[in-house]
């Protein structure tokens, strides 16, 4: 670590940590039928509004390895059913939730369960996207109890070769662990990364 570096927190020892918004496979839906990222520059577009809401992330993530219903998404968030819906519709028409077999709920009501698919993990955000994706984690991380919360930050000076290397090892890592079964009983873990050009320290 550079002198500037915050050293991580302590935490609790770690569970299996889900990939960001809704990446996965596991217990998640095949996507074979459903359209895939970057079929056209349209279809990128279409994407990318449908993603461009912390809300719509935020629902993805709920629905990540457990199908919930649109009361219970909107319970989780504390929303109107009603708001939920048009969110869950929009997912559910770009093919980053599907639905699951129709179930009944209190009352005898039928309700329908909703899964994620994890398509977002190679949609393209389009140009705010990464404002979105802080947002949204920014927000998850608020209802977060602070000693669950492991944290660090790092400056590095690299040349192109080791910028290219880190953000390869963090792919691998991440994809490593996108691609494990959740372990039954597990605790929900979120991990958000970052890598960017620190303007601060450029030659003045």
């Amino acid at each position: 670590m550079t002198p500037d570096s915050a050293a991580p927190s302590a935490a609790p020892a770690p569970a299996p940590v889900p990939a960001p918004a809704a990446a996965g496979r596991g217990a998640h839906a095949p996507t074979d039928d459903l359209p895939t990222a970057g079929d056209s520059v349209a279809e990128r577009d279409a994407d990318a509004r449908a993603l461009a809401s912390t809300l719509r992330l935020r629902i993805l993530r709920i629905c990540l390895d457990e199908p919930r219903t649109n009361k219970e998404i909107a319970q989780l968030l504390g929303r109107n059913p009603a708001t939920t819906l048009h969110h869950v519709r929009t997912l559910v028409a770009r093919g980053f939730l599907v639905a699951q077999p129709e179930r009944t709920g209190a009352r005898g009501a039928r309700e329908v369960p909703y899964l994620a698919t994890g398509r977002s993990w190679t949609a393209d955000l389009g140009p705010g996207g990464q404002r979105v994706l802080l947002d949204t984690f920014l927000e998850e991380l608020s209802a977060a109890d602070p000693a669950s919360v492991d944290m660090g930050r790092l400056g590095l000076r690299l040349d192109a070769e080791g910028r290219d290397e880190l953000s390869r090892r963090l792919n691998e890592l991440l994809e490593d662990f996108r691609q494990r079964e959740p372990v039954a009983g597990g605790e929900p873990w979120s991990v958000f990364v970052a890598i960017h050009h620190d303007t601060s320290r450029d030659p003045r």
